[in-house]
């Protein structure tokens, strides 16, 4: 099995470093990695500290030069036989930790990256456990990282806090677009070139680490916004697609599932909801649908996706429609002609951003109320919607509701006139119903 080189970019913050370094050491089968360190001219002792640590690799930059460039100088500073596992110092390691991510990602050819799991829930990639201290982390994670095939999810992106790559992967991509320095969306944009090149992405639920998410990069607003928003361009302009297309996952319909055995998932996007069922249904068959032709292309890669209802022969157990009710000219005669794909007994189930929401009632009342949704054709109520389902000859109608977060104001109004009628305080709501 190979080698991995762990590279590690420091800029200050010399305790989460060694912290990082330390837990390598204890949490790591010994001469299975390297250790590589690029600083970006850190002023707090890192470099001197970095120095004097005979068994680390390391280069010191004397500008900042970000993190796309410095991942590609630590790559070229590694041995060329090598894994590549790109690591922030911000991060604690655990017992198991890369011997889970190894034999993932040794376990089929295909599999170009893997990632770990850890305390964030970003991109689904966090844990359903807390803590209190590290060493009830410890313990945590050592129950956690037992190796099961069953716990890798495929993905369509993983950040880069913790990426291992295959080496012959490494080689193909010569690295990371230095464009994006000094830095953000460069692991969304690494894990497209690698589905490009034919390799699978794997999350793997056996492998958690500790993340600080404390670096110095989201710190000053004002320098962090424009880079981003440079970053968000170039990306659109490579793609084709925005990078909110990673956030499209209809998280809000996975409660109200049944395992169903045949699933459409109407406007997939680039295949975030078909990855995430595949993995809470593995025994489902799973297609979409995506007029985007960019973004039907990466979804094209992880199951059947149509470009039009008018391309699908078959019924289904089960239509995801997420909220496409709210950008239709008319919503009845949509839901009659989705309702010609569903099997008998299949279920229907939809996402709404209700319009009687508190939100839209304080600015309301405030004078300020305007349509902002402004790519929405429909905003549409919680009554509504089940008028227009009962009338179609659904049944079983069924919604669960939640709130954005509201403030003070909004918080006084709801609590004096709640006791009206609930179902208009809701944010947002989701409806399943039954074809008879």
């Amino acid at each position: 099995m190979k080698k991995t080189s762990i590279i590690i970019l420091t800029y200050n913050h010399l305790d989460y470093t060694k912290d990082c370094i330390e837990s390598i050491k204890k949490y790591t089968d010994k001469d299975t990695y390297e250790i590589v360190v690029v600083d970006n001219a850190s002023t707090d002792g890192t470099q001197d500290w970095l120095k004097k640590q005979k068994s680390i690799k390391c280069h010191i930059n004397l500008e900042n030069v970000g993190f796309p460039k410095g991942c590609n100088q630590g790559i070229k500073l590694a041995d060329s036989k090598n894994d590549i596992l790109l690591l922030n110092n911000d991060t604690i390691v655990t017992k198991n930790w890369l011997n889970n991510l190894k034999i993932c990602i040794n376990s089929d050819e295909n599999i170009g990256a893997v990632g770990s799991v850890c305390n964030h829930n970003e991109n689904n990639q966090g844990v359903d456990f807390s803590y209190d201290n590290f060493q009830q982390m410890q313990e945590l994670a050592e129950k956690n990282n037992v190796s099961d095939c069953n716990q890798w999810e495929e993905k369509n992106f993983l950040i880069g806090f913790c990426l291992l790559i295959k080496r012959q992967v490494i080689n193909e991509l010569n690295g990371l677009d230095e464009i994006y320095s000094p830095g953000y969306i460069e692991d969304n944009d690494l894990s497209l070139r690698i589905l490009e090149l034919g390799y699978k992405l794997v999350l793997c639920h056996d492998s958690f680490i500790h993340h600080y998410l404390g670096t110095e990069f989201r710190k000053d607003l004002n320098k962090f916004y424009p880079i981003l928003e440079k970053n968000r361009i170039y990306f659109e302009k490579k793609w084709k697609f925005n990078t909110f297309c990673f956030d499209e996952i209809k998280s809000a319909s996975f409660p109200l599932i049944d395992n169903s055995q045949i699933i459409l998932d109407l406007n997939c996007g680039i295949g975030s909801t078909i990855l995430r069922l595949k993995y809470l249904f593995k025994n489902a068959l799973i297609e979409g649908i995506e007029h985007n032709k960019n973004k039907r292309h990466f979804a094209s890669k992880f199951a059947q996706v149509y470009a039009d209802l008018s391309e699908i022969k078959q019924t289904y157990d089960l239509i995801l429609i997420g909220n496409f009710l709210e950008f239709v000219e008319d919503p009845k005669e949509f839901l009659k002609q989705i309702k010609k794909y569903l099997k008998p007994g299949g279920v229907l189930i939809g996402e709404i951003h209700n319009a009687n929401s508190i939100k839209n009632i304080y600015q309301l009342l405030q004078g300020n109320f305007s349509y902002f949704y402004s790519k929405h054709i429909n905003l549409l109520t919680l009554d509504e919607v089940k008028n227009i389902l009962e009338n179609l000859q659904f049944t079983n109608f069924s919604f669960y509701s939640w709130y954005e977060k509201i403030n003070d104001q909004e918080e006084k109004l709801y609590n004096l006139v709640k006791e009206i009628n609930p179902n208009i305080f809701y944010t947002y709501f989701t409806f399943k119903v039954t074809k008879e």
